[in-house]
């Protein structure tokens, strides 16, 4: 042991100083491992792949920058970001606001409040592969508990999921069964949120409405800002419903962006170019994100913590 601790001091491992660095390493270390494992390598490999001709079966072969300019071409591509891009821009601020204000009806102090939020938050736990089983029913144009109840109020049913035209809204509507993760969020910002200020605020005379939008947006404004940008980001990797409800259709009117490059990877076996569909996934979120960070950053309200 003597010698051990005299070749860690001579390395100058053996100092307190040292010995928490080496300490914090290890705690973090299944972060960075898993960062490099997960994220770097698989990132590095589809990099390469992106220049590569690959069916998984035969070895790859380089092909420059065919896979790139085949994306300009490519009919379905641009379908694929064309669907994806308007599901994000309807589901996501619906989302946003939708959870927001269910968010501010639970943060009262009623009886029994525990057991709504329970309610509001239990559909974001189910399995994707069971919310869209489930939808799928409900979605069901002959005998779908949607279709039911515009039945009972004398309107006509409606071809969700057979339709074009409404097909996409089906899964945008359905995108808001799982508003509870995004409730929960906002439901912590506004406990945090001290009393004093709606106090000072009704010393002031304002009212609910002026609390609401002088007092509780913009101290909660991190939080709404949180949630736009994680609700891009997943908006953007959506995959589950347009795969095991409308396989993409009717008339690739679902087919999301992930979806395709599912179906260019693993059933027409291009590896290669779906690498390059991933890439171009990987440049939009990081763009939209750089984006939001600069026009929108700018206007969150941090609390002075000085």
């Amino acid at each position: 042991m003597s010698a051990i601790n005299q070749r860690l001091s001579s390395w100058g491992l053996n100092s307190p100083a040292a010995r928490r660095n080496i300490t914090g390493y290890i705690f973090i270390s299944p972060f960075i491992l898993g960062v490099l494992i997960w994220f770097l390598v698989p990132a590095a490999t589809a990099g390469w792949l992106t220049f590569q001709k690959w069916n998984l079966i035969t070895a790859p072969r380089f092909v420059g920058l065919d896979n790139i300019e085949n994306l300009f071409e490519d009919e379905l591509f641009l379908q694929s970001l064309k669907v994806t891009t308007m599901y994000t821009l309807v589901a996501v601020p619906l989302g946003l606001v939708l959870s927001f204000f269910i968010a501010l009806l639970l943060n009262t102090k009623i009886r029994g409040i525990s057991i709504y939020r329970t309610v509001y938050y239990l559909p974001s736990i189910v399995p994707a592969v069971a919310s869209a089983v489930l939808w799928a029913f409900i979605l069901n144009s002959e005998f779908g508990l949607l279709n039911a109840g515009l039945r009972a109020v004398g309107l006509p049913k409606i071809l969700w999921l057979q339709e074009p035209e409404w097909a996409l809204p089906a899964l945008i509507l359905m995108s808001l069964w799982g508003l509870g993760a995004t409730m929960v969020i906002y439901l912590a910002g506004l406990q945090g949120i001290p009393d004093v200020y709606y106090e000072a605020a009704e010393i002031d005379g304002a009212g609910a409405g002026n609390k609401l939008i002088h007092v509780t947006i913009p101290l909660l404004s991190p939080v709404i800002f949180f949630n736009l940008v994680m609700g891009i980001i997943a908006s953007f990797q959506i995959f589950t419903a347009g795969y095991l409800i409308t396989s993409g259709g009717p008339q690739n009117a679902t087919l999301f962006y992930v979806l395709y490059l599912y179906r260019a990877g693993f059933l027409h076996l291009k590896m290669g170019y779906a690498a390059a569909l991933a890439w171009v996934l990987f440049i939009i979120i990081m763009g939209l994100t750089v984006l939001i960070f600069k026009y929108v950053g700018s206007m969150i309200h941090y609390e002075d913590t000085r």
